[in-house]
């Protein structure tokens, strides 16, 4: 008898400390396995139209800011370049000629030596000289930048996750060439249920458990919340004016920042990789 009040008071002792740390659990955090790793990423694509000449760019490879990732064929860009150069060089001869027979019948002409005729074809023929000269410096400019722009380079630090460029692919404005993520800073954004969200405020710490590296916890700090659902931005918001109306819970995005990243594990972090947050509330 006494060994079944025994077994019967160790399993009410159990029972106790299980519901006591639930209990703990629900009053002192708020948890959700809706989050994941997010990162600055971007599809890197071309300016210019030309054929790709090289692609020393590859999946994978670690980067740093301004390295090269795609060259696209700059022949014809250096040609155009060098004739805006010619044409801006012989018309600023002309620019100064005009300006300096403009100057010379300005000053004839406030003396009363020429004609109002004569001073209004010198500066007629100033202006006309100039906007061309204007003209020609404004495309030459351009071509520069058409020039700077066949060198397609990495704008951070970051890692190469996807090439798309072919050698010998003609590249067309806003065609992707190379996905890119950047190695500045990783957060995450996690997708709490709207009942939960009046108890998160920004700055509460945050226990941060990811999938693909299980053995490890991250810190993490609210950093802001969503002033909208996430339902509110899809391409087909919901709309309830019909009156065929079922109530289904929201979720609202809120960002956390990973406070003790160190630079390895940010590049080790993969964007999209799924976590589980705990917010601490209390």
């Amino acid at each position: 008898m006494d060994k079944k009040k025994k077994i019967i008071s160790g399993v009410l002792t159990l029972a106790l400390i299980v519901i006591g740390y639930y209990t703990y659990q629900y009053i002192m955090f708020i948890e959700t396995d809706n989050a994941q790793v997010e990162a600055h990423t971007v599809l890197i694509a071309s300016k210019v139209s030309g054929y790709v000449k090289t692609v020393p760019a590859a999946d994978g490879l670690k980067v740093k800011k301004d390295d090269l990732l795609v060259q696209i064929d700059a022949r014809d860009f250096k040609a155009a370049l060098s004739a805006a150069q010619s044409e801006v060089l012989s018309l600023e001869a002309r620019k100064n000629d005009a300006e300096k027979n403009y100057s010379r019948i300005k000053e004839l002409f406030n003396k009363s030596v020429v004609s109002q005729q004569q001073f209004d074809s010198a500066k007629a023929a100033y202006n006309e000289i100039k906007a061309k000269y204007d003209s020609a410096a404004s495309r030459a400019i351009q071509a520069e930048i058409n020039l700077e722009n066949t060198e397609i380079k990495a704008p951070s630090d970051g890692i190469v996750a996807k090439v798309g460029a072919e050698i010998g692919q003609l590249a067309n404005p806003g065609a992707p060439l190379v996905g890119f993520v950047s190695s500045e800073s990783r957060w995450i954004i996690a997708n709490f249920k709207e009942t939960d969200i009046a108890e998160i405020k920004i700055g509460q710490f945050v226990d941060i458990k990811i999938d693909a590296f299980s053995k490890n916890t991250f810190n993490g700090e609210v950093e802001s919340i969503s002033s909208a659902t996430g339902a509110t931005f899809t391409l087909l918001p919901p709309d309830n004016a019909t009156g065929n109306f079922t109530k289904v819970v929201q979720r609202v995005a809120v960002k956390i920042k990973i406070t003790n990243l160190s630079e390895e594990q940010k590049n080790q972090l993969q964007t999209g990789l799924s976590a589980i947050v705990k917010v601490h509330v209390r």
